[in-house]
């Protein structure tokens, strides 16, 4: 049980410790998370971009051997609920939980004042296990979806895939834009993702999955298109050497590497340069580290 923002290294271990003890037990192994998530309940106004969007932790989890996901509306009763009762009532009547893994700092209930120990006490008084994670550490620093987000910002893909076990990607269906990608000779694939801020911005060397048996070597942009007075955040991605009609298709996207900022150019024609540019040096990144298959996502 938790946010399980990203996935990471700390979750994945998680997930490995759910399937022994599902096995263990002969039960189903379930993950069971909140939407929206607590912070953003609260606060929604100081809460912190997600590494993951609900429909993205789904496509993580349908690669994992768990059964199901269950996912708990937080409003105003479930944060008001008392650490007992949750227990009681959700966990225990509605679930009939056999063993609980959750990390070292896990809180729950109203006020956050359920915490390990009790759990751990509620499970002898209910009959159920409770098995904490210890923190995973990379580099001598705790794994975390902070931590990440914090990679991300700074622009390092190769710490934020270190942490994460694998590259950070975006997900979605492929949409009609306006085309001045096409028209310019970059044609793109464009994702609409949310209204509310993401973890990375600028523009990207990626790989896409979930349009051939391979990934596909790509540069992409995540933004609001400074130049063209746009609010909403698209994610663009530009595929090299590809001709094909993709739209509403679902694609997994990658990213890499980070080529720049975004930025706001005097004229089209120096944007147009500057993609050119951008594309060039995609292709060197790829000439250099050439694609090899992702363990995530592999269908897309």
């Amino acid at each position: 049980m938790g946010n399980f923002d990203g996935f990471h290294r700390g979750h994945q271990q998680l997930l490995t410790v759910l399937t022994q003890q599902s096995q263990l037990l002969k039960g189903p192994a379930v993950v069971i998370t909140f939407e929206p998530q607590p912070q953003e309940f609260f606060n929604p106004a100081r809460a912190q971009p997600r590494l993951m969007r609900f429909h993205e932790k789904w496509r993580f989890l349908t690669d994992q051997p768990v059964d199901y996901l269950v996912c708990l509306r937080f409003n105003t009763p479930l944060a008001q609920c008392l650490a007992t009762d949750f227990v009681q009532q959700i966990l225990v009547k509605q679930l009939g939980v056999k063993a609980m893994i959750v990390g070292d700092d896990f809180r729950f209930g109203a006020n956050r004042v359920g915490d390990v120990r009790l759990l751990q006490i509620l499970g002898q008084i209910f009959h159920f296990r409770t098995i904490t994670m210890p923190t995973v550490m990379v580099n001598n620093q705790r794994v975390s979806s902070t931590r990440i987000r914090q990679a991300l910002y700074a622009g390092n893909l190769e710490l934020a895939g270190d942490l994460l076990g694998r590259p950070y990607f975006l997900c979605g269906k492929v949409v009609h834009g306006d085309a001045r990608g096409r028209r310019w000779g970059f044609p793109t694939a464009n994702i609409h993702l949310t209204d509310k801020p993401v973890s990375v911005a600028g523009i990207y060397v990626v790989q896409v999955l979930g349009l051939d048996a391979r990934p596909l070597p790509a540069v992409a942009s995540v933004g609001v298109r400074p130049m063209f007075s746009n609010h909403r955040v698209i994610l663009e991605v530009h595929l090299l050497d590809f001709d094909r009609d993709i739209y509403g298709e679902l694609i997994t996207v990658e990213f890499l590497h980070k080529l720049r900022d975004e930025q706001v150019f005097a004229n089209t024609e120096q944007l147009i340069e500057q993609i050119r540019t951008d594309v060039n040096n995609a292709r060197n990144f790829f000439k250099m580290s050439p694609i090899i298959p992702s363990p995530s996502q592999g269908e897309g």
